[in-house]
């Protein structure tokens, strides 16, 4: 039995484009569900340990919602996800300015980002793909900018998401895919007691607006040591600087062997509760740990749901914050006739 894609009219933005909703449905019953605002993960129904489903992402009840949430809850953020330091970079002599809106920095491409656009959206065999073109001057940003986010999801409970862009002019790309999950179930309480595990062993230290100081260090011997798996609210309250900066993890961490194109382990979640696992493979060279410190007075959540700090957990696969900035960081330019493109799998499973 292939996967069974059903595609709903979700909503309508204010400027006047029709929002639509797509649900990937497995053999297991198993499902997916996405959304074309900001290309978002909009719910993911996986078994427990015991055969029962639940959703285990963070998201909104209507489409609504999702526009300009603190959380950028499932969605897409761009041109550049994480934060620029001041809006500030410098491309081939030219300095360009961004939208300030993460304290003195600029995050996740500014309020009129990726994750806020209605993005274009068909079926493709047994694939969503969401299409966004993003033009040239954008949030600041020089080139016109083609995007597409392509989703598929198996028998085996993995989701697979391929992200390319191209670009007409030379530009900096940083995309990723922000879910937030909470292995138990979303709306069902706090993550703390789930267990991390990441492959690294090394992780960028940030200044208090969180913008990286220049080179990583290592993990060993800190609160940001995940490399043996730890639950999250071991030590998310030590006294250590990055922790006291991001008032718990907000961390990018650097994936131990990552080789450009190709896909290595980066994480693995584990709910001791639910039994419930998800690993995540990635082609990118980074992962942003944020374990939702700021959920508080983010919209009303699925199910009746209000979400409160610490009820779920983003695993960002991604480049790494202010990279533009860094020459010595994995590059981020995009030039005419290259194409940007990375994947990302979250698989998931249960333990006994």
């Amino acid at each position: 039995m292939a996967i069974t894609i059903k595609k709903e009219l979700w909503g309508t933005a204010e400027c006047g484009k029709e929002i639509y909703k797509y649900t990937m449905t497995n053999a297991s019953g198993a499902s997916v569900v996405l959304g074309s605002i900001g290309a978002a993960i909009v719910g993911i129904n996986v078994p427990d340990r015991d055969g029962k489903l639940a959703d285990v992402v963070i998201g909104y009840p209507d489409a609504a919602s999702y526009f300009a949430d603190g959380p950028c809850a499932g969605k897409i953020p761009g041109r550049f996800a994480n934060r620029i330091a001041k809006g500030r970079f410098t491309l081939d002599g030219k300095e360009y300015a961004l939208p300030i809106n993460n304290g003195p920095n600029h995050l996740h491409g500014g309020p009129e980002g990726f994750q806020n656009q209605v993005w274009d959206s068909r079926i493709e065999g047994d694939a969503v793909e969401f299409m966004y073109f993003s033009q040239d001057g954008e949030a600041g940003y020089p080139g016109n900018l083609k995007v597409v986010a392509h989703y598929e999801w198996n028998e085996d409970n993995e989701l697979k998401l391929s992200m390319t862009a191209e670009t007409d002019a030379p530009t900096v790309v940083n995309l990723t895919n922000h879910v937030y999950f909470n292995m138990d179930g979303e709306g069902s309480g706090d993550i703390k007691d789930h267990v991390l595990k990441l492959n690294a062993s090394e992780y960028l230290p940030t200044d208090d607006t969180l913008i990286p100081l220049g080179e990583s260090e290592p993990v060993a011997g800190t609160p940001m040591d995940f490399i043996s798996g730890k639950t999250l609210g071991e030590e998310i309250d030590a006294d250590f600087p990055a922790l006291k900066f991001g008032k718990g993890y907000d961390n990018c961490y650097l994936i131990d062997g990552w080789t450009p194109g190709q896909l290595q382990d980066a994480a693995q979640l584990y709910s001791p509760k639910s039994g419930r696992v998800v690993k995540v493979v990635t082609s990118q060279p980074g992962i942003q740990i944020y374990t939702g410190n700021w959920f508080e007075g983010c919209p009303a959540g699925k199910n009746g749901h209000t979400y409160h700090d610490y009820w779920g957990v983003a695993m960002e696969c991604c480049h790494y914050p202010d990279s533009p900035n860094e020459p010595d960081y994995p590059p981020v330019t995009l030039r005419p006739g290259e194409v940007f493109e990375q994947a990302i799998i979250w698989a998931f499973s249960v333990k006994e």
